[in-house]
């Protein structure tokens, strides 16, 4: 990718005042204009530290960050980025909908658009009128999140940087958030996202940057917008054929990812809790002799329980 176009990272360094550590340790990364990448790693991982370098707030000791060709705090790069902080530390005194209106001004946006531009960002967000008109610090965690999320696109920005975007947030509000995100990549926005929330990464992005001390050790390729789908590993009291396997999984929705071995044991792919429930009522009612089913760690957990071996980052394609 050119160093004129989307988020370019060289060989990033960042060390704290009086720590012996590096927070980030030279740290590479490209994003592509138009992609989703998400950041995870465990806590002290250097998550945080690496958005506050990206969005211009923290200078770094060594290494270079561009975005589009220009430091990240550029007036030109700092007017296309939108930014939801996992801190929510707004003006609680201001009401949802002046909070909005003051940083639809401070965009620079057309004032004569300003009440329809605020009115649609609510509605977006899923919050009510009545709600907009209470203070924010009247608000919930989730409520925050989604004037938070309105905040960050109000501007419809180039680039979107989302810390823990959706904490605190009901089932449906991921859902919205989900879709939110999905429409915004459509229309040609690059998003990088922070998330303990590893089924929403999946969902989301294209790939994943695993950061562990500081360092990118790998980076996983996945399938932006695939539905996650968990593995159950069943095991059988005697070994039963692929084809009675493959039967019982088309019928509760599921897939056979392994067939059974010497270990008489098959993995099956299932949409969640519902569908491995399904799985094991079909595999019993085909007589199949089940002994023990037991969920497997999905591919981004296993990078917090593993991790690559050896210090270089590595790309994982499915």
């Amino acid at each position: 990718m050119s160093d004129s176009a989307g988020v370019v990272v060289r060989n990033l360094v960042k060390q704290y005042r009086g720590s012996a550590r590096r927070a980030l340790d030279d740290v590479s990364l490209e994003v592509a204009p138009g992609e989703a990448i998400g950041i995870i790693g465990p806590n002290g991982a250097g998550k945080t530290t690496f958005f506050g370098c990206l969005l211009g707030h923290l200078r770094p000791g060594a290494g270079s960050i561009t975005i589009d060709g220009r430091s990240p705090d550029a007036l030109s790069v700092k007017a296309g980025v939108g930014f939801l902080p996992e801190r929510l530390l707004f003006d609680r005194w201001m009401s949802g909908e002046r909070f909005l209106r003051h940083h639809h001004a401070l965009a620079g946006l057309p004032r004569a658009r300003r009440k329809a531009d605020v009115d649609e960002a609510i509605a977006r967000v899923g919050l009510d009128a009545s709600a907009a008109r209470k203070s924010l610090k009247a608000y919930s965690r989730g409520m925050l999140q989604r004037i938070g999320l309105a905040q960050a696109l109000l501007a419809r920005p180039r680039y979107l940087f989302l810390d823990e975007p959706a904490s605190g947030v009901d089932p449906a509000g991921v859902l919205l958030f989900r879709r939110l995100l999905a429409d915004a990549r459509a229309g040609g926005t690059t998003i990088v996202l922070n998330s303990h929330q590893l089924e929403q990464v999946e969902r989301i992005c294209d790939r994943v940057a695993f950061l562990r001390e500081g360092r990118v050790q790998s980076i996983e390729v996945l399938h932006a917008g695939a539905e996650a789908r968990r593995h159950l590993r069943v095991r059988f009291g005697s070994a039963p054929s692929a084809d009675a396997l493959q039967r019982a999984a088309a019928e509760a929705d599921a897939s056979l990812v392994t067939p059974p071995g010497e270990g008489r044991e098959a993995v099956f792919a299932v949409a969640d809790d519902a569908g491995a429930t399904r799985l094991l009522a079909a595999l019993l009612k085909a007589s199949l002799p089940v002994v023990e089913a037991r969920s497997e760690e999905g591919r981004l957990e296993r990078l917090f329980l593993e991790g690559p071996p050896g210090d270089a980052p590595m790309e994982v394609r499915p």
